[in-house]
C-alpha cells in the first residue's frame, strides 16, 4: 500500500510544470524547517518535551486519528494548490497539536529504524531523541537537502506514512459512518460558498450555448439576473444552490466536488485528485 501510494505522488508530481515543480519544492522546504524547529524546540526542552508527550498520550485513539488526518491535509494542500479548478485550504493547526503530531512521527520513525531504543523509561526518552534528531541534522547539513530529491523525499514518506495511518483508523470509521446512513453526504466547506463566482446570464449564455436552465429548479433564469457559476462552470440560482451545498459539496449537474470541512471527506476528495491526474501522466 505504502508503495502505491508513493508511486501516485510521484506520479501526480511528474505532470507538474517545472515552474509549479519548483514553486512546490519551496513551499515544501518552507514546511519541512518549521515542523524541523518544532520537533527542535520539542526535544530542546524538558518542560515543553514533558507537556507535549503528556498532550500526546492524553489524546484518545481517534482523536490521535483526527490530528494526524489534520496534519495530512496539511500537507496535501501544497499538491493541489496548482490544480485548476480544484481548490484545497490551508489547515490551521493548534501549536500542541501540531508539537504532539511531530513527535509521534519521530517516535514512530525512531522505533523503526531502532526498536530497542525505545524500551527505555519514558524519562530518558528525551535525551534519546534528541541524540537521534541531532544526528539527523548533521546527515541531513552533508548535501542532500540542497537537492529537490532531498526535499521531496522525507516529505513523501511522511505524508504516506500519515496517509496509511488514516486509511486504518480514521478511513475505516468514515467508511463504518457512509454504511451506518445510505446516502451519506457532506456539505461544501463555508469557505468554498463564499468563494463561489456570482455571474451575469447573458453574458454566460453567449459563451455555453444558451444554457440558462437551473438544474435543481428546472427553471430558466432570467436574462440579467446574478446567478452561481460553480468552479466547473455549471450555472445555478443562487436561492437553489446555497441549501443544495449546505448538505453536499457537489455539483448538481456533473458532480464536481468543492471543498469540505469534514476532514476525512477532504482527505478522500483531494487523494482522488492525485489519482486522476497520476492515471492522466501514465497515460
Amino acid at each position: 500500500m505504502e508503495d502505491e501510494n508513493t508511486t501516485i505522488i510521484m506520479a501526480s508530481l511528474s505532470a507538474l510544470s517545472p515552474s509549479h515543480l519548483t514553486n512546490l519544492t519551496h513551499s515544501i522546504l518552507s514546511i519541512s524547517h518549521h515542523h524541523r524547529r518544532r520537533l527542535g524546540a520539542v526535544l530542546s526542552s524538558p518542560t515543553l518535551f514533558s507537556l507535549t508527550l503528556r498532550h500526546l498520550l492524553s489524546l484518545s485513539l481517534p482523536d490521535k486519528t483526527h490530528v494526524i488526518a489534520n496534519h495530512l491535509l496539511s500537507l496535501l494542500h501544497p499538491l493541489l494548490i496548482h490544480r485548476k479548478h480544484h481548490s484545497s485550504y490551508a489547515v490551521t493547526m493548534k501549536l500542541r497539536d501540531l508539537d504532539a503530531v511531530v513527535l509521534l512521527l519521530f517516535l514512530c520513525e525512531t522505533h523503526q529504524l531502532h526498536p530497542d531504543v525505545l524500551e527505555a523509561s519514558a524519562d530518558n526518552w528525551r535525551e534519546i531523541l534528541g541524540n537521534t534528531y541531532s544526528n539527523n541534522m548533521l546527515s541531513n547539513n552533508s548535501g542532500l537537502w540542497t537537492c529537490d530529491a532531498g526535499i521531496l523525499m522525507p516529505y513523501i514518506e511522511t505524508l504516506v506514512r500519515c496517509k496509511r495511518f488514516v486509511d486504518i483508523m480514521g478511513g475505516y470509521n468514515h467508511l463504518r459512518r457512509r454504511d451506518q446512513k445510505e446516502g451519506y453526504q457532506v456539505p461544501a466547506a463555508r469557505a468554498a460558498v463564499v468563494a463561489l463566482r456570482a455571474v451575469e446570464v447573458f453574458n454566460v449564455a453567449a459563451s455555453n450555448a444558451g444554457e440558462v436552465e437551473c438544474v435543481i429548479c428546472k427553471e430558466e433564469m432570467s436574462e440579467g439576473r446574478d446567478v452561481c457559476e460553480m468552479p466547473c462552470q455549471h450555472l445555478f440560482h443562487w436561492k437553489c444552490i446555497l441549501p443544495w451545498l449546505s448538505k453536499k459539496n457537489t455539483c448538481p449537474f456533473c458532480r464536481f466536488q468543492l471543498p469540505t470541512d469534514d476532514v476525512f471527506s477532504e482527505i478522500q476528495r483531494l487523494w482522488e485528485i492525485l489519482v486522476k491526474s497520476s492515471e492522466l501522466h501514465v497515460a
